[in-house]
């Protein structure tokens, strides 16, 4: 199996909790579809069919690898 890059991961998690805060505060069409978007890649790039098995995938992923180098401001 390939691995996903781990900035891609923290980048995908960060799009599902933003995503999923979104469709909480104010549940629409919009929010709902956005929220299943990001699951759907989420759960492709970690090669699982369920969010929250896609989501353990991600800790393990972001676990294995590096932590990121701190930004240079």
């Amino acid at each position: 199996m390939l691995m996903p890059d781990p900035k891609d991961v923290r980048t995908l998690l960060s799009r599902y909790a933003d995503a999923r805060l979104a469709h909480e505060e104010r549940s629409t069409l919009k929010s709902a579809t956005r929220l299943d978007d990001v699951s759907y890649t989420l759960c492709v790039a970690t090669a699982t069919t369920r969010i929250n098995d896609a989501l353990a995938a991600a800790d393990r992923i972001l676990a294995q690898s590096p932590p990121p180098a701190p930004s240079r401001s």
